[in-house]
């Protein structure tokens, strides 16, 4: 945060990020993306981890920033592939391939939504230097895809399908996106979580009990079955 202005802080960066970059950025830093990225999500991983599957480029030439995320793709008149909006994938379900795509890939920035949990940066992301940036909200498709100059390739489209293939995409000002996790595996939402929960039983104080009818229910947050 900008505290001089009360603004969030921007960030503009070209891909391949280095180290450097890394480590200027801070939790709840808006960022902006030039260059290369590409997109990989489960039907990938399966594929180069699982399956053994050569990698459809050399990942020098892919970059290392992976967003996992389904693309509005269009064919155009004269064969060119298109891609007018993305949306990002809800990211806690790949946690288990990541270290080896880490590994195997060098990726050092995934994207996604809605995170991961600081267990899970702080055991994979943290020893290879990585961060996750979230997308803002569910609408933000068009607008990042906005930030989309030109497909690349799509590789393995027949195979997996258009969600699932590794688009390669050259963007510019892809964004906004929001640093969730840090190089030391902190995290923006369960940092955010922390601060709201300290301060739910002060909120509610004074306040009658609830009326409860139903089995189960309670408002005893140790207690709770239903």
């Amino acid at each position: 945060m900008d505290a001089s202005r009360g603004k969030l802080k921007e960030v503009r960066l070209t891909t391949p990020v280095t180290p450097d970059q890394l480590k200027t950025l801070e939790i709840g830093n808006v960022v902006y993306l030039d260059g290369v990225i590409y997109t990989a999500r489960e039907s990938v991983y399966k594929k180069i981890i699982t399956d053994g599957a050569a990698p459809p480029e050399d990942f020098a030439t892919l970059g290392n920033v992976n967003f996992p995320c389904s693309p509005a793709a269009t064919v155009e008149a004269d064969g060119r592939l298109n891609v007018g909006a993305v949306t990002a994938t809800a990211s806690f379900r790949f946690s288990k391939w990541m270290k080896d795509w880490f590994r195997i890939s060098g990726a050092k920035m995934i994207i996604g939504k809605g995170g991961m949990s600081e267990a899970d940066y702080r055991s994979l992301f943290v020893p290879v230097g990585a961060i996750y940036l979230t997308t803002v909200g569910y609408g933000t498709g068009a607008l990042l895809g906005r930030g989309i100059k030109k497909v690349r390739a799509a590789h393995w489209l027949d195979e997996l399908g258009i969600a699932q293939a590794m688009w390669v995409l050259e963007v510019e000002r892809f964004g906004p996106l929001l640093v969730e996790s840090d190089l030391a595996g902190n995290s923006l939402f369960e940092a955010n979580n922390r601060e709201v929960n300290a301060g739910l039983a002060k909120l509610y104080e004074g306040l009658k009990p609830p009326s409860l009818s139903r089995y189960g229910e309670t408002d005893d947050r140790g207690q709770e079955l239903i």
